[in-house]
């Protein structure tokens, strides 16, 4: 399974020649995203998450897909949604493995949404604050469903990301550096030997 992180809380996840694309965003302080794909799924409404313009899909029938889909309702907010409404997580099963995308989460999990997660192989979780869950709230949601490969977003560096959220660096302070692995490009390979701990892609300008 390939994983590319194509900036804000976007992936590309690929399997078997089948691409997904997840929360594909409008965001002022990126480039325009562009990306084709077979399918595209979205947390929330809200255009830095759902801007679909920016996806060319295939057409090709769901039915071909490698990969079984599952959403756990969650708000994008403490507030059970009353600030900013609701937030599907998305967990993706192919290959025998399985990965997390938890959109704009804006809370700790409760056990039953936390019992589908648990375990995964890969997590890709909000870290910036403000809109999401912080730093220090993502690692106890983090701690919670315990995944193999952790994969930080939503978060500001440079000249990319909201103002109001926080950096990478908040939520990389709370892990041992010797778990940490800083990629030299913005895409890996999630595979069963593929190393444990927090991967941080590197954004393709």
């Amino acid at each position: 399974m390939n994983i590319t992180w194509l900036g804000h809380s976007c992936f590309a996840v690929e399997s078997a020649g089948w691409r997904i694309v997840l929360d594909p965003y409008y965001v002022e302080t990126y480039p325009a995203l562009h990306i084709e794909a077979d399918e595209a799924l979205c947390s929330h409404g809200h255009r830095d998450h759902a801007f679909l313009e920016a996806v060319t899909l295939s057409g090709c029938d769901k039915s071909e897909s490698p990969f079984t889909v599952e959403t756990v309702s969650t708000f994008h907010d403490d507030k059970k949604g009353s600030l900013r409404g609701e937030n599907a997580i998305h967990i993706l099963r192919a290959e025998g493995m399985t990965l997390v995308h938890c959109g704009d989460l804006g809370h700790e999990l409760s056990e039953k949404q936390l019992a589908a997660a648990k375990g995964c192989d890969a997590l890709l979780i909000p870290v910036g604050g403000y809109y999401t869950i912080d730093a220090k709230t993502a690692k106890k949601v983090a701690d919670a469903i315990a995944p193999r490969v952790l994969v930080p977003m939503h978060y500001r560096f440079g000249v990319h990301g909201y103002p109001e959220i926080g950096t990478l660096d908040e939520f990389l302070a709370l892990y041992e550096a010797k778990k940490i692995h800083k990629l030299d490009g913005n895409s890996f390979e999630l595979t069963k030997n593929a190393p444990a701990g927090v991967i941080v892609p590197r954004f393709a300008e």
